[in-house]
Order: C-alpha cells, then structure tokens, then sequence
C-alpha cells in the first residue's frame, strides 16, 4: 500500500499545495482563474493535440477499450439520474444534473497523471483514445437528455446548436481536433514548433493541478450528505467496477488498456460536472461538493484500484 500511495500521493500533494495556498491568501482568486485559463485554455490543449497527432490510429481507437469504458459511464449516469429521482427525490433537472456528476470523470487533471506515474508515459496510449471522445461523449448525452426532459428544447435544430456550441467551444475539443487534422493529413512539426510544444506541455499538467486545488477550495462541502455519497459511490467504485469487469470477462482488453480503462473510469468527477449543474441551475451544490469529497477520496479509491490491476 505504501508504494500505490507513493504513486498516488504526490498527484494530490500538487493539489493540496493549490488548496492551501487559497485557503491561507498565498495565491489570489484571480491568480487561480488566470492559471486555469492557461491551462484549460493552452497548455492542455497542446498536450492533446501533441499526444493525438502522433497517436497510432488503428491501435488506440479500439472499440473493445471504448466499450469497456463508456458502458460504465453510460450505466453510471443511468444509475446517477434514478437514485436521485426515485431515491432522494430529486426534481428531473436536478436528477439529470446529478447523473452528468456521475458522468463525467476526471480524465484529463486527474486520470493522466496517475496513470503516466503508476505505468510510464507509454501507458497513455489508451488514456488519450478515452479522452480524445469524452467531451463529446459526456456532453452530448448529457444535454441532449436535459434538453428533452425538461423540454427545454422542443425544435431539433435547437437542440443540435445547444449541443454542438457546448462540445465545439471547449478549447480541449479544439486540441483534439486539430491532432485529428495533424495525424490524417500526415503534418510534420517543425523542429521549433515541436520544442515549443514541449514547454507548453511540461508545464500543463503541475500547473493545472495546482490550479485545480485553488479552484477546489471554492467549493466547500454543504449539506445532500446522503446524495453526494451516492454520486460519488458510482464515480468512484461502480464505473471502475463495470470498466474492469468488462475489460476482463467480455471485451478481453490488454493489460495496458484495462489498466487505462479502469483508472480513468475510478477518477472523481471532473469539474465540468459543476459546469454543467451551474448552467441549468440545477444540482449545483451536490455538484460542487461531490467534486471536491469525490477528489479527496480519490486518493485512497486509486490506490485500491491500482492494487486490483495486473
């Protein structure tokens, strides 16, 4: 145990580092806002696009490695939205707010680099094919099921724009997309291009970890005990659970993407979960403090699921 939380603590020692530096007036609310920018924004933008145009194509995007990942999450948000109507008596907005929590791992902050620490950088083969349609994935489901619902939205041309204005916006959909171009159109960077690349890239993931903490300090814990645990249980024990047993008994995936699979499926929700609960209003403080319980208790829920993987 010792060892998985040597690869584990020092993600969350970054993190911290970002918390408490807020918390004691170390580092401004606008200093955090600024770095998350720069991060969101920039930097990871250029590690996915680095990380998708030079990505083998016909190897990461293998369809049993996808199955095994969003038929959790799928299940996940299915399982988020009922517990929350039927359970907890939640109002649908809510419910589908709460099931989007569930939804939306951290695959990106969090997901990366304990993966890259518990395998190697090699290992994030599978990792980026994840990330690469989770945006599109999460959002895609999640507003369109809001939007009929709560019949937000009745003409479907409405719909599609609500849709492809959330997913096409996102500045790391704009980082896959132009790794996309880059990798099908064969593009070879420039030396100088590349090593700039490599500096945005080196700095993305401490910084936004650091970033994260600050943000994470924002939203303190408040009451919905009992529906943050549920949210958080799914996140952070189901949707590894499904993404191990069907990367183990029906999608026979290698070790490395099992390993990936199951990671990235066992991270906390991300803090677009609270994006999304904030943009309809609903669920937005089960959402913030199911971000910061969930992120805490990764810590100890990882190391588990490193000890259970080959």
């Amino acid at each position: 145990m010792t060892a998985l939380l040597d690869i584990v603590l020092p993600v969350f020692l970054v993190l911290g580092a970002g918390y408490i530096a807020v918390w004691r007036g170390l580092f401004s609310d606008a200093g955090v806002d600024g770095l998350m920018v720069f991060t969101q924004k920039f930097a990871i933008p250029c590690l996915l696009f680095s990380a998708i145009s030079t990505l083998d194509l016909g190897q990461g995007f293998d369809w049993r490695l996808l199955l095994s990942y969003y038929a959790g999450s799928t299940t996940v948000f299915v399982l988020g939205i009922l517990g929350a109507r039927f359970l907890f008596g939640r109002s649908m907005a809510d419910s589908i707010a709460i099931g989007f929590v569930a939804l939306f791992a951290n695959s990106v902050l969090l997901g990366l680099p304990i993966t890259e620490r518990a395998y190697g950088i090699d290992a994030l083969v599978p990792n980026y094919a994840i990330v690469a349609i989770h945006a599109p994935f999460c959002y895609v489901l999640g507003i369109t099921t809001m939007e009929i619902a709560t019949a937000a939205s009745r003409d479907p041309l409405r719909l599609v724009t609500t849709v492809g204005k959330a997913v096409f916006s996102n500045a790391l959909m704009i980082g896959i997309l132009l790794g996309f171009a880059a990798n099908l159109s064969g593009l070879q960077m420039p030396g100088v291009v590349g090593d700039a690349l490599d500096l945005m890239i080196r700095a993305a993931l401490p910084a936004a970890l650091f970033g994260l903490g600050g943000v994470l300090y924002r939203y303190r814990p408040e009451g919905d005990a009992k529906v943050i645990a549920y949210v958080c249980g799914l996140s952070l024990l189901v949707h590894p659970a499904i993404a191990f047993g069907m990367g183990r008994l029906v999608t026979d995936l290698t070790t490395d993407q099992l390993r990936s699979a199951v990671l990235t499926a066992s991270m906390a929700p991300g803090v677009n979960a609270y994006l999304f609960a904030n943009m309809y209003g609903a669920a937005r403080r089960v959402a913030a403090s199911a971000v910061l319980i969930g992120t805490a208790a990764t810590v100890l829920t990882a190391s588990g699921w490193l000890l259970l993987l080959p």
